[in-house]
Formats: structure tokens, C-alpha cells, sequence
């Protein structure tokens, strides 16, 4: 019998901080409350934890998290460090140096904003890798950047035509410039050498140790597969399911293909019951991801107006509806039928209120209350704010875009229609509106560590700003205890665990982490200076910062 004693600090409360501690036994949480109750529940042969000026909280669960893909980006040219794009092009010319047997370069991580208009050449790969195909995807994994060989390789000139649900970027002669929007970077992945599961598991086991690193018990994986890869994480799982390395809590969401229609929803369902029912407490692939929309940085958005070319002058591009919203209101209310929740990205406005227009239609139809979630909701207008709670749809929240940066300043608020800049990241009208929120990271497209994401919710200025940094959106704060809830109890609502996890209750998982400091106890602004000291998953550490 595992007895674990948490006890000399605070803990965290129905989102506040409050005196007292948590005993733990058997993987369960027996009693949480002062000292002589938790001492007296766990025992006089109890592991004490001492937490005297910590704080212990339910571990943070992760509501969008690619963590198989970005694990495995971290053993491929990885450019995320990258401060600038002489270090990108260093990184790279010295990635394929040491690696003179790989037939193509691939990883990624770079970021848009190092480049004239965020969209890098094929002649700078070309003149440090001119022998082999090279295919880089950029940081938020909406586009991909290709050398000639790659290019060549695909078949991809200035007769090429645009694929339905992505875009070519060309130069004034309609060459391929080298990046690949949205679809069309599958057009040279699926020349690329193939993705394996064993690839795929040592990627989930080395994402798995990075989210225990920052506190994380269970998540949400929001992409179980991608376009032009023909194995998926499933069988990832399900190989960690069978060796016992699975030591967080998982929901999984399966790929909405674009390029088909509701003929796949039976396919979905079969999917779904690839992992056997003996391994439901640990996963389950009970969601669909349905890709509405690109980002804004490459205008691929769906937005309701046309973005602007930067001089306050209208464009013809409303970026891209990737699903025809008839599509999406027909296919949502199957998957609904079929009792399968909708994880959808939507980024811009239009592709909210695509989605929110798919839900209604789905309650109408159906009149369940399956668990559809939007994740992002970068422009949200007004009109679409109370019909979350209106149509109990969860707000999924990526909190650290939601601050003034280079992607933000430089790439997206010149570029929206007048009044869109306004309507960024509504955390606040969200939350003031009774919408359920959710929050999540989409490591590996921004840092996976959850007090930076609610450093930014609560401040909406980035970890390490300077004093007096501009505030981005000052209404749209929201406060720590929503904040810590949306990343707690939130996400499990999501994942169906709201009766188990993402609290400190008795009998629920003891899925805890323990924190350095209590950031209610300091200053707003010291939020992100917070740092996990261990992390426990039904009562047995699995990390420890001391180790």
C-alpha cells in the first residue's frame, strides 16, 4: 500500500490557494484539507512530501497536445531555438552535415516572422542543401518550406495547380517559391520517407517525459495522424499500452480527412476501437480533429471579410474554408450520432461561426450533448462570444499567442480588416459570458509549459516582458483561479474525466504536481517564474526536479 503525505504549504482549491495539504494512498486521494486531517488519513508510515512555501495542485491537463509529433521532431533538424534566420539556415547546413545517410532533411520549427513576409525561399535551402529533398515545417505547423530537389521530386512547377485545401506560394514568374501552405506541403511530404510507428512511439515516449517535466498528467492529443502519413498514433498507444510505458492519461482525436466525405465516418468508428476497452482508463480515441481553417500569419484563415494588404486596402482573399460548411454541418451531426466528439481548429471568425452553425445543427438533430470543442478562436465576433454557453461548447484556449510578438505585430494586426485586431483572443468576453473553457499548449507549436500559457491569460503580456510592455487587449484578462481551472478542471471536463481528475477531491486520481512557489501568493508578473517541482500520476512521482 503507496501512502503519500503532501503537507506544510497550500493547495490549490476550487482556483484559489488555501493552507493545508493532501494525503494520498493507493493511487487515490483519501484526504485533502489542514495537517492533522491529511497527517491522520495517510498514516505515521506515510512518505511525507514537505510543501512549506510550494503549492500542490491537481496535475495540469493539456487540451490540445501533439505530443508524438513533436516528440519526434525533437531528433530531427529541430529549429525552434532558433533565434534568427542566419541561425535557422546555420542549424540546418549543420544538421545535414552530421547526417550525410539521411535521403531527405526533415523537422522543423521555424518561425515565420525571421523571414521577408514569412515565407522563406527554396534558393536559401538550395544553397546549403542543393544534393538532397529538404522539408521543413514552420513552428505552428500551417506551412512547410521546400528546396528544389524536394520540389522536383513532387513534380511541383509553375503548372501546378493550387490543391483545394492549401496554397503554392509563387513568385511573379508562378514558379514555386519554396513554402507550401495548409494541403499543399502533403504534396511533397507523401514523396518523403515514411513515418513508423517506432518512429511515433519513441516520439510519444519522449513527449510523454517533457509534459511530466512541466506538470502535465494527461492531455488531449490533437492529431492522431496527418495527411500523406500512412501510420498514426493509435498504434503508437496502443504499443505503450502494451509495454506499460503509458503513464499519463490520453484522449486522442482522429484526422477529419479533407480530400473525403461522411463514406469515413465508419472507418473513424473502427478506428476508435483499435485500443481495447481494458485500456480505457489510460486511452481512448473518442474524438474527431476537423482542420476548419488555417492561421493568420499565411492568410489562410477563414475570416468573414477580406484581409487587408497591409495598407488599409482591401484584398480578394478571405483566407480558406478547408471544409465546405455544408460538409461540416452534415458531418458533425453524423460523428454526433455516432456519439464522437468534434475537436476543431477555427482561427479565424469564420470558420467560429462555420463550427458553431455545425454544432447547433448537430443539438438540433441529435439533441445530445456530446462534448464539442473549438480550439484557438483567434477573431471571434461578438454575435458568436455567447453561443458557446448558449450551445455548451467548449472554449479551448491556447493562451500564450495572446500578447504582443513579432507573429502578432508584424504578421497578422497590419492584415485584418478593420475592427478584427479588436477581437483577438476573447478570454474575458468568453469567460464573462458563461463559456466553459478549456486550455491547451499545441506543443510543438508553442512552449508546452502550462504556467507560461496562464502567465499570458492572466497578464496577456509574454513571459519575460519588460516592464511596462504594452498590454495585449487589457479586457481580455481573465483571472489566475480561471485560468488554473481552464487547465485543470476545464481540459478534464473535455476529456470526460470532470469526476476523477483536475481537482483535489477525495477519491479522485492522484494526479498531482507540486510547485516551487504559490504564484497567488506573488505578483501576476511572476507567474511564468514558477517552476514544477514534481509531478505524481495516481500517487507515484514520475518526475522530480531534484533527480
Amino acid at each position: 500500500m503507496t501512502t503519500v503525505a503532501f503537507i506544510g504549504g497550500n493547495y490549490v482549491h476550487d482556483g484559489r490557494s488555501v493552507p493545508g495539504g493532501v494525503a494520498v494512498r493507493d493511487g487515490r486521494i483519501v484526504a485533502v484539507g489542514d495537517e492533522a486531517t491529511v497527517r491522520e488519513a495517510a498514516g505515521v508510515s506515510a512518505e511525507v512530501v514537505d510543501t512549506t512555501g510550494k503549492l500542490v495542485s491537481a496535475g495540469f491537463i493539456d487540451a490540445h497536445l501533439h505530443p508524438a509529433m513533436g516528440g519526434r521532431e525533437l531528433v530531427q533538424c529541430d529549429l525552434t531555438e532558433a533565434s534568427s534566420a542566419e541561425d535557422t539556415l546555420g542549424r540546418i547546413a549543420a544538421y545535414a552535415a552530421a547526417h550525410p545517410e539521411l535521403p531527405w532533411i526533415e523537422g522543423g520549427g521555424w518561425t515565420m516572422d525571421h523571414f521577408e513576409r514569412g515565407v522563406p525561399s527554396k534558393e536559401l535551402l538550395d544553397r546549403i542543401v542543393p544534393d538532397r529533398p529538404v522539408l521543413l515545417v514552420n513552428r505552428d505547423h500551417h506551412a512547410s518550406w521546400a528546396n528544389s530537389a524536394a520540389l522536383k521530386v513532387a513534380a511541383i512547377d509553375a503548372h501546378t495547380p493550387d490543391p483545394q485545401d492549401g496554397r503554392i506560394e509563387r513568385n511573379h514568374d508562378g514558379e514555386p517559391q519554396g513554402t507550401l501552405h495548409e494541403g499543399a506541403a502533403a504534396l511533397v511530404r507523401r514523396h518523403a520517407p515514411g513515418v513508423t510507428v517506432r518512429s511515433l512511439y519513441d516520439g510519444l515516449m519522449r513527449g510523454q517525459e517533457r509534459a511530466s517535466r512541466y506538470g502535465i498528467t494527461g492531455w488531449q492529443d490533437a492529431l492522431l495522424s496527418q495527411p500523406a502519413v500512412s501510420v498514426d498514433a493509435v498504434d503508437a498507444y496502443r504499443v505503450a499500452l502494451d509495454r506499460g510505458t503509458l503513464y499519463s492519461r490520453v484522449v486522442g482525436a482522429i484526422f477529419w480527412d479533407r480530400s473525403r466525405g461522411l463514406d469515413q465516418i465508419p472507418d473513424i468508428i473502427d478506428r476508435t476501437k483499435k485500443v481495447g476497452s481494458e485500456h480505457r482508463a489510460w486511452f481512448r480515441a473518442g474524438a474527431v480533429k476537423i482542420v476548419v481553417d488555417g492561421v493568420m500569419e499565411s492568410f489562410t484563415a477563414s475570416l468573414s471579410k477580406p484581409y487587408s494588404d497591409g495598407c488599409g486596402h482591401a484584398t480578394e482573399n478571405r483566407g480558406l474554408s478547408l471544409v465546405d460548411a455544408a460538409m461540416l454541418r452534415e458531418a458533425v451531426t453524423e460523428l454526433d450520432r455516432a456519439g464522437l466528439q468534434v475537436h476543431f481548429h477555427a482561427l479565424g471568425d469564420q470558420a467560429v461561426t462555420d463550427a458553431l452553425d455545425a454544432v447547433e445543427r448537430a443539438r438540433a438533430a441529435t439533441g445530445s450533448r456530446v462534448r464539442h470543442h473549438l480550439a484557438h478562436l483567434q477573431v471571434v465576433q461578438e454575435h458568436d462570444i455567447p453561443r458557446f454557453a448558449q450551445l455548451d461548447v467548449i472554449a479551448n484556449l491556447q493562451p500564450l499567442w495572446a500578447c504582443h510578438e513579432a507573429a502578432m505585430d508584424e504578421l497578422t494586426i497590419p492584415f485584418l480588416p478593420r475592427g478584427f485586431a479588436e477581437r483577438q483572443y476573447p478570454f474575458g468576453d468568453l469567460m464573462r459570458s458563461g463559456a466553459r473553457l478549456a486550455a491547451g499548449s499545441d506543443w510543438p507549436v508553442s512552449d508546452i509549459d502550462p504556467l507560461a500559457g496562464i502567465h499570458v491569460a492572466v497578464n496577456r503580456v509574454a513571459p519575460g516582458a519588460r516592464a511596462g510592455a504594452p498590454v495585449f487587449l487589457p479586457e481580455q484578462r481573465i483571472p489566475l483561479g480561471a485560468a488554473w481551472e481552464a487547465y485543470t478542471s476545464g481540459s478534464a471536463y473535455v476529456n470526460g474525466w470532470e469526476k476523477e481528475s483536475g481537482r483535489l477531491a477525495v477519491g479522485f486520481r492522484a494526479d498531482l504536481v507540486v510547485l516551487d512557489r504559490d504564484p497567488f501568493a506573488g505578483h501576476p508578473t511572476e507567474i511564468a517564474d514558477t517552476a514544477v517541482e514534481s509531478t505524481w500520476v495516481e500517487g507515484r512521482r514520475v518526475y522530480s526536479a531534484q533527480r
